[in-house]
């Protein structure tokens, strides 16, 4: 076989006159060619971290103090007050120097020391700039002077062209809240959902939590702050993801779509080779640090640190915790499909694998008829399971031999690539098409995707792509970052033929992808079996619902003067009360990444005012005045909410961070152990959109995605993913269970979709008989399956 041959880099043979030794002109051209690329990657990762290490100053710079510092030498002039003749006296070894080199030497180290000081004084004075949060609280559409003036001296001192991680050190520390505007701001956030003696009972225990321990936790809580980048962050991923013993899958796990409405090829292979180059090009940018940074209101920076690990990364389990593992530099790829795992090089020549050169690949892949090994088709279901068994089993079966070379393979590749074997993707014309698309990139069969990787790529035949991601490492806007770019370049810069192929010519002399090797005793067999079994019953319970609300989108809310954001969330809590005739905890995500290490804060939905408009909106005797007052009100009250959670005025986790602090005191708090312990019976989450800005929707209208959910947090609630595409269509991603007789994510949708017509009927009364007139009947209590 060709292949074979070209595996082989040398030959010799032992003569009695010496060794004959015979090497392979092609394979050291392509040792040469990684050896080349490998050192030009390197200078450049050295020089942009270089750029990004004395940002927002540049090299250049440094230069032009010098020569200034240079320049003060001969027209008399000493800037430096002396110190340029005190570094000349003090230099070592000054006697054998001549007076002109120890004048030159002394000006260039006091330029040096002159340059960084100048550097850091940068940083400190953007870093105040930014811990300044004014600007949120002001209405949309108005800025007052002082906004002005500060957004300009921010953009003065930020610096052009920064590089991804230009800005981290400028980047404010998370502050900690006082412990009374704690309690008051989460006092206030469960009063709608206490009956009179449940609140009092609360306010006692909040009170003797305040007077009793809470200064002592606090004061570690800060000492925490100033020692750390961000007190929250590494506690966050290691107590709520890593140190979690259920399995992730659907617990943990969240999911992101394919385009809705295009598929740029029908040709599975074909679309995986243009998708996958365009990740290498993307890990490419990311490793050196080449991405643009995101900044709000396209000026204040957000933090890059959750990008790092995107790729090259695995959650390890553990007995007690799991670890992430991120290794660097990685060049292969592991691909599932039908039961086989395969070994695939994505370099060749010291280059990325073209998209054309990849489909060969994966096409070699679905072409193979070769049968599983055994124990080999349900492996991955291990990582769906328990994570105890799954540790225990990778201790004892996977440490050494063929299975620990295989394992590693895995645990070091790129990303995890699944080629499916049963077409999804949305299609108007069959029913539930995005709920089955969900399901399927959210949990598959339970062991044709690595839910350990950092993301799996999942590829269906019919040319759809979808992504599974692990939660412990980033939260869903940093694989959607990454997904955006992957989607623009697949479709507008990679492209296909006619025939729907990947472009460039097709090279077949590239060694054949390769079988990793398994010997799988039955006793470790009997573990996946039992893994599998566990995580079927899991997804089976998932009842998944996904719709596409068109009726209006942002441009019509906007018009309204209301946020979006808000009107689907009161939105919400109406189809979350007409379901369960209860108000319950809301969970919604915002992000902090305006802060160092930024991840997430919760937004407690369910407000006072909310409930009274949600009231309004039931009483037949309001007025539509009195239910457009309370709306305005509420959604008043859920901007402030959303906007104190992101500046770091949030309520849940200072509450968490302070738990842990007692767990670790050793002392115990009735108070924060209530707290801790109350379920978040309808769980939501806005998927960001358009974070890069690379395809004009209103030219490309087609081109946008679905957007991506996650499975249930309560077993008797809901979990609410919404993306707003445009200006014309949000949607909804609903999860529940199946088990719980009081939920049904169908019915939940049609609350969702009845509740967004009856506010925007508040707007327009003389469409109210239409608005009633063109909602479908709800379906009471029948499960859709």
């Amino acid at each position: 076989m060709a292949e074979a041959h070209q595996a082989v880099g040398f030959q010799f043979t032992v003569r009695p006159d010496g060794v004959d030794l015979k090497l392979s002109q092609e394979v050291i051209k392509n040792i040469y060619l990684s050896g080349v690329t490998a050192w030009k990657k390197r200078a450049i990762q050295f020089k942009n971290g270089v750029l990004a290490g004395v940002y927002p100053a540049s090299p250049s710079s440094w230069l032009i103090v010098v020569i200034a510092m240079m320049s003060s030498l001969y027209i008399h002039v000493d800037p430096s007050l002396g110190m340029i003749d005190a570094i000349k006296e003090n230099l070592p070894h000054r006697g054998y120097m001549s007076v002109q080199t120890r004048a030159v030497l002394s000006a260039i180290l006091f330029a040096t020391g002159l340059w960084l000081f100048l550097i850091y004084l940068l940083r400190y004075t953007l870093k105040a700039l930014l811990s300044y949060h004014g600007w949120i609280f002001e209405s949309h559409g108005k800025m007052s002077t002082s906004t002005k003036v500060w957004l300009s001296l921010v953009k003065m001192f930020s610096g052009r062209r920064p590089l991804l991680y230009s800005f981290q050190a400028s980047l404010p520390r998370l502050p900690v809240p006082s412990v009374d505007d704690t309690i008051h701001r989460y006092l206030e956030s469960v009063r709608p959902l206490l009956d009179t003696e449940q609140y009092r009972q609360m306010e006692v225990l909040a009170n003797e939590f305040n007077e009793s321990m809470a200064t002592r936790l606090q004061r570690y809580l800060i000492l925490k702050s100033w020692w750390a980048t961000n007190y929250v962050s590494d506690w966050w991923e290691e107590y709520i993801y890593l140190r979690g013993r259920t399995p992730i899958m659907v617990n943990s796990n969240f999911y992101i779509m394919d385009l809705l409405y295009v598929t740029p090829t029908h040709r599975q292979a074909a679309r995986a080779g243009n998708v996958v180059h365009a990740m290498l090009q993307y890990r490419r940018k990311l490793e050196r640090g080449e991405h643009a940074p995101l900044r709000a209101l396209g000026t204040v920076p957000m933090c890059s640190t959750q990008m790092e690990r995107m790729f090259n990364t695995t959650r390890i389990p553990g007995i007690e915790t799991d670890i992430v593992q991120h290794l660097t530099d990685r060049k292969h790829l592991v691909v599932y499909h039908k039961g086989r795992f395969f070994h695939l090089w994505l370099y060749t020549g010291g280059r990325h694998l073209l998209p054309s050169e990849l489909e060969t690949q994966f096409q070699r892949i679905l072409n193979d008829t070769s049968e599983p090994q055994p124990g080999e088709l349900k492996l991955a279901a291990l990582t769906a399971g328990n994570r105890v068994p799954w540790a225990r089993a990778r201790i004892k079966y996977f440490s050494q031999g063929v299975n620990k070379v295989s394992l590693d393979a895995i645990e070091s590749a790129a990303f995890f690539l699944t080629l499916d074997d049963e077409p999804q993707g949305y299609d108007p014309a069959k029913t539930n098409s995005l709920d089955s698309y969900a399901k399927s990139l959210l949990h598959g069969k339970c062991y044709d995707r690595w839910f350990d990787k950092s993301f799996t790529l999942i590829s269906y035949p019919n040319g759809k792509m979808g992504v599974n991601a692990e939660h412990s490492w980033a939260d869903a806007p940093i694989v959607g970052h990454m997904w955006e770019y992957v989607l623009a370049t697949d479709c507008f810069h990679l492209g296909y033929t006619e025939e729907g192929h990947c472009k460039g010519d097709v090279n077949k002399g590239l060694p054949h992808p390769t079988r990793l090797q398994w010997q799988i005793p039955e006793e470790c067999q009997s573990i996946i079996e039992t893994s599998y079994l566990s995580a079927k019953q899991i997804a089976d319970d998932v009842d998944f619902h996904g719709y596409l609300f068109n009726d209006f989108g942002k441009g019509m809310i906007k018009k309204c003067r209301t946020s979006p954001d808000a009107f689907i969330q009161l939105a919400l809590q109406l189809a979350q009360f007409r379901d369960q005739r209860v108000f319950c905890l809301t969970y919604e995500s915002s992000m902090t990444r305006m802060f160092r290490d930024g991840r997430t804060e919760t937004v407690r939905s369910c407000t006072s005012e909310a409930v009274a408009f949600v009231r309004a909106m039931e009483d037949a005797g309001a007025t539509t005045a009195q239910r457009l007052a309370l709306f305005r009100k509420a959604a008043d009250k859920h901007q402030n909410m959303y906007r104190l959670a992101m500046t770091g005025s949030g309520i849940d986790r200072h509450l968490f961070c302070l738990y842990l602090v007692s767990k670790y005191l050793g002392v115990d708090s009735p108070f924060l152990k209530k707290v801790l312990s109350e379920p978040w019976k309808l769980s939501t989450s806005q998927t960001p959109q358009q974070q890069l800005n690379l395809v004009d929707i209103n030219k490309f209208p087609k081109y946008v995605g679905a957007g991506g959910g996650f499975g249930p947090v309560a077993d008797d609630g809901y979990g609410v993913s919404y993306i707003i595409v445009g200006e014309n269509l949000i949607t909804f991603h609903i999860s529940s269970k199946f088990s719980s007789p009081d939920t049904d994510s169908y019915r939940f949708g049609q609350h969702i979709q009845k509740a967004m017509l009856d506010i925007q009927a508040l707007y327009k009364p003389e469409n109210d008989k239409k608005t009633v007139e063109k909602h479908v009947p709800l379906e009471n209590g029948k499960k859709h399956i």
